[in-house]
């Protein structure tokens, strides 16, 4: 099994400082979170970083990759705030572009399909536009000539995403409860990476979910690293749900400097296999 199977190094190794990224998942929901670590050991510098963000937005934030974020929110779900996005956000070490979820739908909708904007009533009547004062709205040429945000166009030099299921060609599928927007991100973007949890035979790909579980197609993708675990500690359902307790130890660590050099030391300073032996060696602690 050969095709478009790389490692997670390989893929950053593609990607050049200064590029656009869009990062799949939503929140601290089926990251990419092997190829993020990967990013964060990288010299890669000076990123924007397009994201419905979660704990990949903060780790790329405490390691200082991040000029520019595009997002709606940066959350860890049962955190409500990414403590590493607050602090870059209080420090003003990043650009943030920030939309609503639906704006940043559309903006990805339209790099998928080429166009320079889509028009949307999302953001209307919101702070969204006086926070963003470089939006534009246009009016509908139609009979009801109704006021809309023209949404520009999102377009990503790379993607991450993380997938339950892929084969060597870059079919990769989802089995969990929601798509989230991975096959935009991929559709936007001049190359996808996907990471997944088990490389299979194409013809496997239907034995754990209907046809329309297959959300990315071979064709936009460039590269497929198998990752078991590549979501940790994100939720990645039915593989494994959110890892809820390293979620808090991370939290808790990422409010103090000291205790945050300490968790990076114990559990980053590695490669992915070390981070997975320093996790497993934790939860042994924890029990």
């Amino acid at each position: 099994m050969t095709g478009k199977v790389m490692t997670a190094e390989d893929v950053v190794g593609s990607l050049e400082s200064g590029m656009t990224v869009g990062i799949g998942g939503w929140g601290s929901r089926r990251k990419p979170m092997a190829l993020v670590r990967a990013l964060c050991r990288s010299p890669l510098t000076d990123l924007t970083v397009v994201s419905y963000g979660g704990p990949d937005v903060g780790l790329l934030c405490a390691a200082g990759k991040v000029r520019r974020l595009v997002t709606a929110f940066v959350t860890l779900d049962s955190v409500p705030l990414e403590p590493h996005f607050r602090r870059a956000r209080q420090d003003g070490a990043v650009e943030l572009t920030e939309y609503d979820e639906g704006m940043l739908m559309f903006g990805l909708f339209a790099a998928a399909h080429r166009l320079p904007f889509l028009p949307t009533p999302a953001g209307l009547g919101s702070d969204v536009l006086r926070v963003n004062p470089e939006l534009r709205t246009v009016r509908s040429p139609y009979e009801d000539a109704a006021e809309l945000v023209a949404v520009p166009a999102l377009p990503l030099d790379a993607a991450l995403i993380h997938l339950h299921r892929a084969d060597a060609r870059g079919n990769a599928q989802y089995l969990g409860p929601d798509p989230y927007m991975d096959d935009l991100f991929a559709k936007a973007a001049a190359r996808t990476y996907v990471s997944c949890e088990r490389l299979v035979e194409t013809g496997d790909l239907l034995k754990e979910g209907p046809v329309q579980s297959l959300l990315v197609s071979r064709a936009h993708v460039t590269g497929v690293v198998e990752a078991p675990g590549g979501a940790h500690f994100t939720d990645c359902a039915p593989d494994q749900g959110r890892d809820e307790a390293f979620q808090r130890e991370y939290a808790r660590a990422a409010a103090d400097p000291a205790a945050w050099a300490a968790f990076a030391e114990r559990f980053l300073s590695g490669d992915e296999a070390a981070y997975q032996a320093a996790v497993r060696a934790w939860r042994e602690e924890e029990r």
